[in-house]
């Protein structure tokens, strides 16, 4: 369960004026107390708040952790996908690396006129055909690219956590984000999910 966020500025009221009545929080917020009676029996209900009698309420944060974890590890992917490069088949090796290094990214991915996903070009695999191949410039990406059949992908509902493993799990650097009709719609990252995690971790310190 996600906190609403007056139910997030009651939490802060009370961390910063504990022990505080329900009427002087109401009072804060421009709000009667009648409005926020269920506010109340939320968070004394979760342990975050504790109402004293003749006291006011004060904060236990028994269970913010735990809401902070759903909220941190059960957002979707939506909420840090980018949009991807997608490239043709016929594409030529020479391009692909042209466009690698003039978008400064990780990976190409590769679609049909649907955009519908045909296969992954790393950075690796681009670096490796350079080596080995003598002419780029004729070579399309369909040559050198790892086949849709063979390449890990995510949907857009899937939780960040989840793209978190998929990429630890596969050694790969960043997951196609596809639609139920296959076509390419995003782009999940490690360097976004390391950043997501560690930008919002340091928020909740």
């Amino acid at each position: 369960m996600e906190l609403t966020s007056r139910q997030l500025e009651i939490v802060d009221i009370v961390k910063e004026s504990q022990p505080i009545s329900g009427q002087n929080i109401a009072e804060k917020l421009n709000l009667s107390r009648a409005t926020l009676r269920s506010d109340f029996s939320i968070l004394t209900m979760l342990g975050i708040l504790e109402a004293r009698p003749k006291v006011g309420y004060l904060y236990s944060g028994e269970l913010v952790d735990s809401i902070w974890y759903k909220q941190l590890y059960y957002k979707s992917i939506e909420d840090i996908m980018v949009p991807p490069l997608i490239i043709k088949k016929d594409v030529s090796i020479y391009e692909a690396v042209t466009m690698l290094f003039l978008y400064d990214i990780g990976s190409l991915y590769v679609g049909n006129e649907k955009n519908q996903l045909l296969g992954v070009i790393s950075r690796k695999d681009l670096l490796r055909s350079t080596i080995t191949n003598s002419n780029l410039k004729e070579t399309p990406v369909a040559m050198i690219m790892t086949r849709a059949s063979n390449v890990v992908t995510t949907t857009v509902n899937a939780r960040i956590i989840d793209a978190g493993y998929l990429l630890m799990e596969h050694q790969v650097d960043s997951l196609p984000v596809i639609s139920e009709e296959n076509k390419i719609i995003g782009k999940v990252t490690k360097s976004r999910v390391m950043e997501y995690f560690i930008k919002n971790g340091l928020e909740m310190e």
